[in-house]
């Protein structure tokens, strides 16, 4: 069933169930008022009937008649009865022969007044009180004008109930189709949006409402499935061209060689110069392979609980060499309790992510000198690494982690533009951020956020 049939026959049930609720106080209100106006028509006739009967020796003829013509038989199938009442005793004389209980009697007696309904018959009694004595007068008719009108009221009900839900049936109908109408251009105009028309926009025309919202929702997620397509189509262009360079390299030296004889030496120079470019291709294609590796790895992996000062330890011992450069390990800052330093992740991940900044930082270093520092804030590790190099152009700054861009000063050093990208990947498969600060010709500042096993265990991982 579609949505707007679905909205139409809620705001139906709902409507139904307040017009019954307002027809049937309309139905039993009047069916009240028409009982209630009965029983004074008997009431009044009652009376009347005992003023003809019991005091007809004490009123002139005129008068007498005139009562006659008020008290003429007007009501279907009306009857009187007039029983002399015994005070002290309670009982009736003659005794009475009607379908009415003793209850009812007494209340007369004792409320001056009673009335009852016994099938279709209305029977109504008063208290009255003559020279000659104390009497009860009950006087009992069928409301047949009551009870056609009451029928004709339940009729008419009826029909105006019927009719109303089926008018706002088609009205709900109808409403629910303009109101749904610009879900149905969102959605036809999504399904006309591709891979290929990624630049297509929902127009929201500024709308501050929940359908403003949806196309306003829609229309970001568009803005990163183009920016995703745009960076993968980024990406293949620049590992084509980055794997096509040493292939064509290598191809070019080996044609060369074979196509005539050659000295030793120049047979040397090719051979250096194929392994230098062969080794070139190994490397990107090892990185290629390691950031496919950290962008498909599972946070089940993450399994192993890892010191982060001590594995700076271990890093800082891997570059400790003069052909490296000097790593100054800064640990005045560690916290009284070491278990703060701890955080769970794959050791091998985490140390490849810290290694390629270490590397970074050593290469564009002018000096050769890197700060590395590690403290903890509330439940975070932070990992700083510091140099005082070249520095990333600040319009390169936002692009230096995508995979393969490099800063526009960067060209004449070796690389690939895959190290921080993929720093930035294992670190947030654990959890944590990498942030870079840079200035021209003063370093760049990579901070490292891990979250240690107490942030961990406040959010159940």
């Amino acid at each position: 069933m579609k949505i707007r049939n679905k909205i139409a026959l809620i705001f139906v049930l709902l409507t139904a169930l307040l017009l019954l609720s307002v027809f049937l106080f309309i139905y039993f209100s009047v069916e009240n008022h028409t009982h209630n106006e009965f029983y004074l028509r008997l009431r009044q006739r009652a009376s009347i009937a005992a003023q003809a009967y019991l005091e007809k020796d004490e009123l002139s003829s005129s008068i007498y008649e005139e009562i006659r013509k008020k008290h003429v038989r007007t009501l279907p199938n009306e009857k009187e009865e007039i029983f002399k009442v015994n005070m002290d005793k309670g009982t009736l004389a003659p005794p009475h022969t009607l379908p009415l209980e003793k209850e009812f009697f007494s209340e007369v007696l004792t409320a001056g007044h009673a009335k009852a309904k016994i099938g279709k018959a209305y029977f109504t009694a008063i208290l009255y009180r003559d020279n000659q004595g104390d009497f009860i007068v009950v006087l009992s008719a069928e409301d047949l004008y009551g009870s056609a009108k009451m029928r004709n009221l339940l009729r008419t009900l009826l029909m105006a109930y019927v009719l109303s839900l089926i008018i706002l049936f088609v009205l709900g109908r109808d409403y629910a189709k303009r109101v749904l109408k610009p879900i149905s251009d969102i959605t036809r105009q999504v399904n006309g949006i591709r891979a290929k028309k990624l630049h297509l926009r929902l127009p929201n025309g500024h709308r501050n409402d929940e359908l403003g919202e949806l196309s306003r929702t829609f229309n970001n997620m568009l803005d990163r499935l183009e920016a995703s397509f745009e960076m993968k189509n980024n990406f293949v262009r620049n590992a084509s061209h980055e794997l096509k360079n040493p292939l064509t390299a290598i191809i070019g030296q080996t044609e060369v060689a074979l196509g005539s004889a050659r000295s030793e030496q120049e047979y040397i120079t090719t051979l250096r110069t194929i392994e230098r470019e062969a080794s070139r291709l190994n490397g990107l294609i090892n990185a290629l392979l390691e950031l496919a590796h950290a962008e498909n790895d599972s946070k089940a992996l993450l399994g192993e609980y890892i010191r982060a000062d001590e594995l700076l330890m271990e890093l800082q011992t891997e570059f400790d060499v003069p052909t490296s450069g000097t790593v100054n390990c800064d640990l005045r800052f560690l916290p009284k309790d070491p278990d703060k330093l701890i955080f769970k992740g794959n050791a091998g991940l985490i140390r490849a992510a810290l290694f390629n900044v270490l590397d970074n930082a050593l290469k564009y270093s002018k000096d050769g000198n890197v700060d590395l520092g590690i403290q903890v804030r509330e439940q975070t590790i932070l990992i700083s690494v510091r140099d005082e190099g070249i520095g990333i152009p600040k319009e390169d700054l936002k692009n230096v982690l995508e995979p393969f861009s490099r800063g526009s000063n960067a060209r004449g050093f070796k690389g690939f533009g895959l190290g921080l990208p993929l720093s930035r990947k294992i670190v947030r498969l654990h959890g944590g951020e990498l942030q870079i600060d840079s200035e021209i010709g003063k370093g760049t500042r990579v901070m490292v956020q891990l979250p240690n096993i107490h942030a961990t265990a406040n959010t159940g991982h």
